[in-house]
């Protein structure tokens, strides 16, 4: 007879105790640096003036995201790994499963209004401050979350109505969308279809935006006459491309390319990578490849090496 299901077991990655010690203390370096590399970014953005602009004001943004992905994933995954007890309620789950996507679907959205941003700045840059005005900036921010919140809500209410029976036990690291409404014993077609529908819609239209955006970049560079304006205009767009084609390349295998053949081990190294390393390798591209960054990090370094040097000074005199 069945019973109403109270938790999930989240399998995680079946390997022996030793190994979970060691990958407790890898992903939380990684977590660690994903964090800090973020609150970096942001804290350069908002203390150095020539930072002050529409595209680092849509970086702050795209770092807060990746803060708030790697939180929703990366800390429970830890404590399963030193957890006899890898359990999670059925709310927990859910909550989960939707904070995932709402911050995953706002930064597909983000990522296609950074785009925007470039092609005003190469293709139109008379006409830039004003298009790219503060006002324009905050409401593009804010239909990307608004997007994101609103495009995952629908499928999350009809998940938490659904009745779990029994089995309880979650082939994978998190909540996801795919093996969690597969534990339903309800009929579940419908939602599989709008989930399908919403993660096409999403990413590929946010894909087509940034793809034509950026062939609209690539012409208007081609027509400029000197090899260094080339270089400086593919220079400002050289960080977004980059992380752009990771972000939608793993979430498009994921969500939208049938993948019934894949085994479920390669879609979660996947799914993986996506909610891990991407948010970890974001700040170093955008420090690695971004001169302006780079400028920005170095001087505020400066400032504070000699702050501290001052700092040290002021101490021994006073003694």
């Amino acid at each position: 007879q069945s019973s109403v299901v109270t938790e999930f077991i989240l399998l995680g990655f079946p390997v022996v105790w030793e190994l979970d010690v060691l990958f407790f203390i890898v992903f939380l370096i990684i977590y660690v640096l994903t964090v800090s590399g973020n609150v970096t970014i942001i804290s350069i953005t908002l203390t150095d003036c020539r930072l002050h602009s529409p595209m680092y004001f849509f970086l702050c943004n795209l770092s807060f995201l990746d803060i708030m992905m790697a939180t929703a994933i990366v800390p429970k995954m830890m404590k399963d790994f030193i957890s006899l007890e890898k359990t999670v309620s059925v709310a927990g789950c859910i909550s989960q499963c939707y904070f995932y996507f709402f911050f995953g679907t706002t930064e597909v959205i983000l990522l296609a209004v950074m785009s925007l941003d470039r092609y005003v700045a190469i293709c139109i840059p008379l006409r830039y401050s004003t298009i790219m005005s503060i006002q324009m900036s905050f409401q593009l921010v804010l239909a990307s979350w608004a997007g994101g919140f609103f495009s995952v809500l629908s499928p999350t209410i009809i998940i938490s109505w659904l009745p779990f029976c029994g089995p309880n036990v979650i082939d994978h690291f998190f909540c996801d969308f795919e093996p969690l409404i597969n534990l339903s014993c309800a009929d579940t077609h419908l939602l599989e279809l709008m989930k399908f529908v919403l993660s096409t819609v999403v990413l590929l239209c946010s894909l087509l935006f940034t793809i034509l955006s950026y062939l609209y970049i690539i012409i208007t560079i081609l027509r400029i006459p000197s090899s260094s304006g080339w270089k400086k205009a593919f220079s400002t767009c050289a960080s977004h491309i980059t992380v752009a084609s990771i972000f939608y390349g793993s979430a498009i295998f994921m969500y939208v390319v049938p993948n019934k053949e894949f085994s479920f081990s390669l879609k979660k190294a996947v799914t993986l990578q996506t909610a891990v390393f991407t948010h970890l390798l974001n700040p170093f591209i955008y420090t690695l490849r971004n001169q302006q960054v780079r400028d920005a990090l170095r001087d505020t370094t400066s400032h504070i090496l000699s702050g501290s040097k001052a700092f040290r000074v002021n101490c021994k005199l006073s003694r």
